[in-house]
């Protein structure tokens, strides 16, 4: 369970997030279908439809996830989600995300994560992403946010054998006052 009864539609200059429902498996796998934008995620063979399926399935029935539209034209360009509630720490997880390429490098992913955690934020107090040992451009990207590695975790994802994680923690207190 989530600490929100339902996610506002995240906005920017970039994107446009939204939840994510079952009716959007085709725009989403129309994006996820590029073999190259898998290669460094735990899954490198989410492009392929029954993987893809799998990865879409743990998605809505995480009830956290999100489909992410360029904000200037609707085009579908990826997907991440909020998880893995510890209410005791009040600590969430950010993670599952993919971008499509024409999206790489240039503040899609940036743009995304901040509004996410600005969101967030409203009700926890720590996040953690974990990170595929192998994503070396996500490692990169989350640092940016002042995130800090805190440990290593091998991961079974939703129907998917165990894989070695990288796990980054970002308090509230380091988000809203960085260095």
């Amino acid at each position: 369970m989530l600490p929100f009864a339902e996610i506002p539609v995240l906005k920017n200059e970039l994107i446009m997030a939204r939840q994510l429902l079952p009716s959007d498996f085709d725009s989403l796998y129309a994006a996820a279908s590029d073999p190259l934008i898998w290669e460094q995620h735990p899954n490198p063979n989410r492009w392929q439809k029954d993987a893809f399926t799998n990865y879409f399935e743990g998605a809505i029935q995480s009830q956290g996830a999100l489909l992410v539209k360029d904000a200037e034209n609707g085009e579908v360009i990826g997907s991440s989600r909020f998880s893995d509630w510890i209410p005791e720490t009040k600590t969430i997880s950010i993670g599952y995300t993919f971008f499509i390429r024409r999206c790489w490098g240039k503040g899609y992913n940036y743009a995304l994560k901040k509004r996410m955690l600005d969101f967030v934020f409203q009700y926890a107090d720590n996040v953690t992403f974990y990170v595929g040992a192998v994503n070396i451009r996500s490692q990169i990207s989350i640092e940016r946010f002042g995130a800090k590695k805190i440990g290593e975790k091998e991961l079974a994802y939703y129907g998917e054998a165990p894989k070695l994680d990288f796990v980054y923690l970002i308090t509230k207190e380091q988000y809203l006052n960085p260095l």
